[in-house]
C-alpha cells in the first residue's frame, strides 16, 4: 500500500479485518561518531547520517486524533527526534493488542532501526511528510 498521508496511515489500520495497535519509534538523525569528511557534507546537506531511536510509544488507531496531536504529545517528553517510523500490530479474534504485547514488537523495531533496515516501516518526517528509503 502506498501511503501519501499519515492520515492514509489512520485510515488503513481502521480497515483492517483485525483491530490494530499502531508501534511508533521516533529517532533522532546524527553524525556518525568518527564520521569521514564525505559523511560530514552528506550530513549537513540532510542527505545521510545514522539513526538514533529516542522514543518509543504504542497507541491503537483511535487513540490519535492526527499527526499534528502525535507531534504535540511528543513534545512533551522533552525527548528530540527528526522522523517516526511506524509499525503495526495486529489483533485476534477481533480483540486488539494490548501495550504488553506491544512490548517485544517495538524492542524488535529499534534493533531494525539501529541496523538501518527501515524499509518495512512506514516514515515520516517532523512535518508528517512521508518519507521513503532505498
Amino acid at each position: 500500500m502506498q501511503l501519501a498521508t499519515f492520515q492514509d496511515l489512520l485510515d488503513a489500520a481502521h480497515k483492517q479485518p483485525e483491530p490494530q495497535r499502531l508501534l511508533f519509534v521516533f529517532a533522532k538523525v546524527e553524525l556518525p561518531q568518527n564520521a569521514t569528511a564525505e559523511q560530514r557534507e552528506r550530513f549537513e546537506n540532510r542527505e545521510g547520517g545514522s539513526l538514533s531511536p529516542s522514543l518509543c510509544v504504542d497507541k491503537a488507531p483511535d487513540e490519535i486524533a492526527s499527526f499534528a496531536a502525535l507531534v504535540e504529545e511528543s513534545r512533551s517528553t522533552g525527548q528530540a527526534w527528526d522522523m517516526v517510523f511506524v509499525g503495526s500490530l495486529s489483533g485476534r479474534g477481533g480483540i486488539a493488542p494490548n501495550a504488553d504485547e506491544a512490548a517485544q514488537p517495538l524492542r524488535f523495531m529499534v534493533n531494525a532501526i539501529n541496523n538501518g533496515q527501515v524499509a518495512q516501516f512506514a516514515a515520516f518526517d517532523r512535518d508528517g511528510a512521508v518519507l521513503q528509503f532505498g
